[in-house]
């Protein structure tokens, strides 16, 4: 199923990968500016986005992995 063009007012900065101009929308990358939207077509270039994006998750998860280890846990007061 084919996804509508973003709009840069419909793009939350969440959504951007990592704070590019560039959103995922189903299976295709865009790139979004105030004066329109632009599918990224070249093979290469959305290769290597997939590869980026993965890598951030993957950062994310040991990050957020990290965070749950160092806290203390929680005791219960009487």
């Amino acid at each position: 199923m084919s996804h509508p063009a973003p709009s840069w007012a419909s793009i939350r900065r969440s959504e951007r990968l990592a704070g590019a101009p560039v959103v995922r929308r189903g299976a295709d990358w865009w790139l979004v500016s105030p004066s329109g939207s632009l599918l990224a077509s070249d093979p290469a270039f959305t290769d290597e986005l997939d590869r980026f994006a993965a890598d951030l998750a993957a950062a994310d998860h040991t990050v957020a992995e990290i965070h749950a280890q160092a806290k203390p846990p929680h005791k219960a007061q009487p």
